[in-house]
């Protein structure tokens, strides 16, 4: 019998666990252990359900959705009997806008990113000046001259926007974007890992926007899919439906990771143990492999004293991020209005303090968030001010996010302080910086030289949910391989 241990109950854990359990309902000899040190599953994961007398709220404390373009999140919602619980974002009324100058300018419709697939919706657009205008329109031109100037090496994001589209592009919507995504500094993001469709586009076309325009002509009259994907009463339902999947004797809470080591051909894995006594307990257990979904932060740690060389090559930095959800019942948020959107992001100045980063306008983002005529906006905090936040009060963090709100969408009304909801996440974005997919490479090798051991989340692959569902179900795929 093969002894398996999963460490980290996020989705990536989870999802690992419920291919396990699989292959083990199939007949394959095994026996997964699944260690959380902490008392829930989920990870960033996180839905709160707030009955009113009006209707429900149902706020997010971490991702509020997925890229539709990504399958493998739905995929996986559908395997579990979530199909009729999928929702669409409105796209119908999607448009982001970028704070300048204390004032919300949108974005032209049918960007993507910062690529636009139609020149003449900037015409109108008080967002650009008449130099980047002219940015963008000489782009297509200058196909052939990018194409050849594409570099053979990774470079950062910054490097790859300017070389399109100029500084100001960068600054106003590239910056932004990339930091409400990924937390990070545009200067430092490898353009390889964090936007591999545009580094194709460019080695095929050239120019971004030909690229854009070529896509859509091959689309042709087909609806484009809706940009995010979400589940009516939150993600939780997703981390609930795999639990319920799962045998509660095989998922230990509290019990973290203390160390590991390979002796022989298993891993020797210690925990420590809860006990009603109060005092916590550890525990050793021999493994023949071991799935690693803790925050690379974690991992590193645990794989430092005897693989120094696999822990230097995981990612060293990362972003926190802070978020605060406001609510006002219909009555309240009948009072003030918000522009139609999704919400909008905030160019990021070195010289002032506690700056939030983006907020996003939920009730017109997702259906069925908020009850009938209700509002809910949550304000997202990253990087230096997300740290600066990190070790404020609730009520601290609350207070400050809800000035910087009222500042840019006020004067608005007190929002219901039953219902605000704020959550930390320390160092929660490893920072995928130039070169990381080198970096991966060599890691896998080094991984593979070792044995018996997978690394899984977020520092590796992908920052997104459907990412870590199709990372972490591949790798238990290619131990357990399904037959046809």
């Amino acid at each position: 019998m093969r002894r398996i241990a999963i460490v980290g109950g996020g989705i990536a854990g989870l999802a690992a666990a419920y291919e396990l359990e699989l292959a083990r309902k199939r007949g394959a000899d095994l026996d997964w252990q699944l260690y959380e040190a902490s008392n829930r599953l989920g990870g960033i994961v996180e839905t709160t359900r707030h009955t009113t007398d009006a209707g429900d709220f149902v706020l997010e404390g971490g991702p509020d959705g997925w890229v539709t373009e990504k399958p493998w999140a739905r995929d996986l919602a559908i395997e579990l009997g979530l199909e009729t619980s999928l929702i669409p974002s409105n796209d119908a009324t999607r448009k982001t806008y970028i704070l300048i100058d204390n004032k919300l300018q949108p974005m032209p419709d049918g960007m993507r990113m910062m690529v636009p697939e139609n020149l003449s919706t900037l015409e109108a657009s008080p967002l650009f000046s008449a130099e980047a205008c002219a940015a963008y329109a000489a782009e297509p031109a200058r196909a052939d001259e990018l194409k050849a100037a594409a570099p053979d090496a990774d470079e950062s994001v910054a490097d790859f926007v300017r070389r399109h589209f100029g500084e100001e592009v960068l600054a106003k919507i590239g910056a932004p974007l990339l930091s409400g995504v990924f937390g990070g500094d545009v200067q430092r993001l490898s353009v390889r890992s964090v936007m591999p469709a545009f580094v194709t586009m460019e080695r095929e076309h050239g120019s971004l926007i030909a690229a854009l325009q070529a896509k859509s002509k091959a689309r042709g009259n087909r609806a484009q899919q809706p940009i995010f994907t979400t589940l009516r009463n939150g993600l939780a339902t997703l981390v609930e439906a795999l639990i319920s999947k799962l045998p509660a004797e095989r998922i230990h809470l509290n019990s973290s990771a203390l160390s590991l080591k390979r002796e022989g051909n298993t891993w020797c894995l210690r925990t420590s143990t809860p006990s009603d006594r109060g005092i916590a307990g550890k525990s050793k257990r021999h493994f023949h492999h071991i799935f690693l979904a803790t925050p690379a932060d974690t991992t590193r740690i645990l794989l430092q004293p005897r693989h120094p060389d696999v822990a230097a090559l995981i990612p060293q930095d990362a972003s926190s991020a802070v978020l605060a959800a406001f609510c006002w019942p219909a009555k309240t948020a009948s009072s003030f209005a918000v522009p139609s959107g999704f919400g909008f992001l905030v160019p990021q100045s070195p010289h002032q303090q506690h700056q939030l980063l983006a907020a996003t306008f939920v009730d017109q983002k997702f259906p069925h968030r908020v009850p009938a005529g209700a509002r809910t906006i949550r304000v997202f905090f990253g990087g230096p001010a997300a740290e600066a936040l990190e070790a404020q009060s609730d009520e601290g963090i609350a207070t400050a996010a809800f000035a910087q709100l009222d500042k840019v969408l006020g004067p608005l009304p007190p929002s219901d302080a039953a219902l605000t909801t704020v959550r930390r996440w320390p160092r929660s974005l490893p920072q995928y910086e130039v070169g990381h997919l080198e970096r991966m490479a060599e890691l896998d090798l080094r991984i593979a030289a070792i044995g018996g051991l997978t690394l899984l989340g977020n520092g590796y692959r992908g920052v997104g949910l459907p990412d870590l569902i199709r990372d972490a179900r591949a790798a238990v795929r290619s131990l357990f391989p399904r037959k046809a």
